[in-house]
């Protein structure tokens, strides 16, 4: 494809009207004019396949071209996935049943699936010695969909509960895991997970990245849900940096709880890892995966794997003050 016919592409791609509302943002945030921001938003897209949200999100608006190219845009994220996982096994990680019966040992909690098979007496059992619950549609991301239930939403009326669940479509019931008395210091609303990326590359296999993401008063701590993250150093448990969330908000000291940000350490960090590790060769076919890990008072438990994992957080701005991006990390693994 020549450089016009590829420029001609991803013109007709673009969403000029979130572009617009984007430049228009950042101009009050920056003070640069909405023109010269437009402007630069469309090179980026064209140069480096960088989307409106990761020109906000990494503040490329600030950076020269050596440090925009370390920089993991959309664009990048979608082709390292695309070359390194085999889409007939995602299913693996996107069916959530699927991935609790194959992580069976790393998920440790118990579970139900949800249809139109369920009955009262199975739902019964399940609930019998459960305060609290979690539904999950059973194919989803970013937390969307997500509902937490309490024994009084279904201790009178276990029918209309089995009713109500069952109209939320597919999914399943999960037993709420209890999170360690540390990471309920950080934020007690949402179970705060750690993610690990692991990256099984052409030049070494390991953990390309990890950062711990922290809930803001709600159910999730995802970040899409008002979340917000903190890089974590690999080789401490330590977070590196402040916490961001999409918004680009900054936090050095969580804003609910007061607990100090940098510095903190993650308990079992170093079993969280070696549970990454060992469960990223159980589908080889699926070589980049983003594991949530959430740690409890008796060490790691999986949450989820994402064979498609979200770029967005290895980006924000605030966990790279020098403009250096994450995608040096990742040419440590593989050529891109």
């Amino acid at each position: 494809m020549s450089k016009l016919s590829y420029a001609a592409k991803r013109a007709l791609k673009m969403d000029w009207g979130r572009m617009l509302e984007t430049a228009k943002m950042l101009h009050k945030k920056t003070g640069k004019s909405t023109a010269w921001l437009l402007k630069d938003m469309v090179q980026c897209a064209l140069k480096y396949n960088a989307g409106y949200m990761d020109y906000k999100i990494a503040a490329m608006y600030n950076l020269n071209d050596a440090q925009r190219r370390t920089v993991i845009t959309r664009g990048i994220s979608n082709s390292i996935v695309r070359r390194m996982n085999d889409k007939a096994y995602w299913f693996n990680f996107d069916d959530k049943t699927t991935f609790n019966t194959l992580f069976a040992d790393q998920v440790g909690r118990k579970w139900i699936k949800v249809d139109e098979s369920l009955t009262a007496e199975a739902l019964a059992d399940f609930l019998s010695d459960l305060p609290n619950v979690l539904y999950k549609p059973l194919e989803g991301s970013s937390g969307v969909g997500i509902v937490k239930f309490e024994k009084k939403d279904w201790e009178e009326d276990l029918n209309a509960f089995l009713k109500k669940v069952q109209g939320m479509g597919a999914g399943l019931l999960e037993e709420l895991l209890i999170q360690h008395p540390e990471m309920s210091r950080l934020c007690p609303t949402s179970v705060n997970t750690v993610r690990i990326a692991t990256l099984i590359g052409d030049k070494q296999e390991g953990i390309v990245y990890a950062f711990l993401r922290i809930g803001n008063g709600k159910v999730m701590d995802n970040v899409d849900q008002g979340g917000m993250a903190a890089r974590v150093d690999l080789n401490s448990g330590k977070l590196l940096t402040v916490a961001a969330d999409k918004a680009g908000n900054v936090f050095d000291r969580h804003p609910m709880t007061d607990t100090p940000i940098v510095g903190f350490t993650i308990p079992y960090f170093e079993e969280a890892k070696q549970m990454c590790l060992t469960a990223m060769h159980k589908v080889p076919q699926v070589r980049f995966v983003a594991w949530d890990v959430a740690i409890t008072a008796d060490g790691p438990r999986f949450i989820e794997g994402n064979s498609f994992p979200s770029h967005a957080v290895p980006q924000f701005a605030a966990h790279y003050p020098d403009g250096i991006g994450i995608l040096p990390e990742f040419r440590k693994f593989i050529d891109i």
